[in-house]
């Protein structure tokens, strides 16, 4: 789960290497804590799927192999993402901002790829209008189940998509990963808090490090400075 928050580093990288920047000390330093937090949380999956009991001799190799498959499709997406990030940051110094016109665009153009899923789609659709029913709070509204859940993911997620698609506009792509990764992060602990998820202390390590490297990115202590300096200079009332 904390392998996609890499498109920080991919961010960064690529941000080096086509725009040319140049960061602080601070940020470098924070990038290589939320790499090793990511490397650690990795390795240990790794681990975990090497020594499964329930695989065999034979169906070890060829499952690790397919991890391998899946961490290199992870990194394929995570420089694609970093590079349209950084793509969408130089459209909107060039053309202006016009954060609805960008979510269109990228939401609309892929639909026609779904046509190569439609059978699943469909199977899929069967089987969530015969799900149990569920009565909507409020309005009163019975339907099945599945398509309540599949409504309210909709809904949230068009919130998420627009809210960042508006941040674009008035941050440089680094910095609306960086808003990104704190939200996975936020995501995380709730799915462990109310799913109860197997966590171990190794991940739990892992997930400190990637919080700690996006404060330290932050440079949250830089603007708490001046403030604690005015607050003990205010004269105390009588």
């Amino acid at each position: 789960f904390l392998f996609p928050q890499g498109s920080l580093i991919a961010s960064m990288a690529l941000g080096i290497i086509i725009l040319k920047k140049r960061y602080s000390v601070c940020k470098y330093s924070s990038i290589a804590l939320v790499s090793l937090g990511i490397f650690t949380c990795t390795f240990m999956s790794a681990k975990q799927v090497a020594s499964d009991s329930s695989l065999n001799q034979e169906d070890g190799p060829q499952t690790f192999l397919w991890w391998l498959l899946g961490i290199a499709a992870l990194t394929f997406a995570l420089l694609m993402s970093a590079r349209m990030g950084i793509f969408q940051e130089t459209l909107y110094k060039k053309f202006g901002k016009h954060s609805k016109e960008a979510l269109f665009y990228n939401h609309a153009l892929p639909l026609p790829g779904f046509l190569l899923l439609a059978p699943n789609i469909y199977q899929h659709a069967v089987l969530f209008s015969q799900s149990e029913l569920f009565q909507v709070p409020v309005i009163g509204l019975t339907l099945p189940i599945m398509w309540f859940y599949l409504l309210m993911n909709v809904i949230t997620q068009y919130v998420c998509i627009r809210g960042v698609f508006m941040l674009t506009t008035e941050c440089t792509s680094l910095t609306v990963t960086l808003v990104v990764t704190l939200r996975k992060f936020v995501s995380l602990i709730f799915s462990i808090l109310y799913f109860r998820n197997p966590f171990t202390g190794w991940h739990w390590l892992g997930t400190a490090f990637v919080f700690v490297g996006t404060l330290m990115y932050t440079e949250l202590w830089h603007s708490l400075g001046p403030l604690l300096a005015r607050c003990r200079r205010r004269p105390k009332g009588r």
